[in-house]
Order: C-alpha cells, then structure tokens, then sequence
C-alpha cells in the first residue's frame, strides 16, 4: 500500500491516527491510558502493506479490546479522497501491541 506521501504528510496522518486512538482509548480502555502515561508513553510506527491488512489490523485489535482509528484522508494534496492512509492503535499491554503489530516491519 505505497501511497507516495511525502515523510511530512505520513507525520500529519500519524498525528491524526495517534489523537484519534487516545481520544477513543480514553474512553473505552481509560485504565490502559492511566499506565501508558505513567510508563513513559512509548510510541511505534510499523509499515502496514495494504489496506487489506490495514483494516484486518484494526478488526485484530477490536476483537482484543484495543482502541483502533483508520484515518482516511480528505484527498486535498497527495493522496484521492478517501484513501485510507494509516491506522493508530492503543495504547494497549506491551504483549498484546506485540501480538497485533509484530509481522510488520517499523518505518
């Protein structure tokens, strides 16, 4: 899924991704909020190489509990309308963002 976006507009949509996550994460998993910012707020970004597995990632991590937002863009510079670009998870248990993000490469 090489959608040709530049590094600054993969930064914008895994900005978009990661507040939509922990505004969802907020308040369907507020207990792993509270222990995510008490252990330092660790942060990954792996490659995902479709949107199949994109959105097979985000029903993986419905089906396990962990807050999981796909940012479709709005289609005004690089990408169509629409397209969905990048997906924010958690913050969840180490084991289980292990679990759910370990077959993909980090970016």
């Amino acid at each position: 899924m090489d959608l040709k976006m530049d590094k600054g507009k993969i930064a914008a949509q895994c900005g978009h991704a990661t507040l939509a996550a922990y505004k969802l994460a907020k308040r369907i998993t507020p207990h792993y909020v509270q222990t995510w910012q008490k252990l330092g707020q660790t942060k990954i970004a792996v490659k995902i190489p479709d949107e199949q597995q994109l959105m097979a990632l985000a029903d993986a991590a419905k089906a396990l509990g962990v807050s999981a937002r796909v940012i479709q863009d709005a289609g005004r510079t690089q990408v169509d309308p629409g397209s969905r670009t990048v997906i924010g998870l958690g913050p969840a248990p180490i084991s289980v963002m292990d679990q759910l993000t370990r077959q993909f490469k980090l970016l």
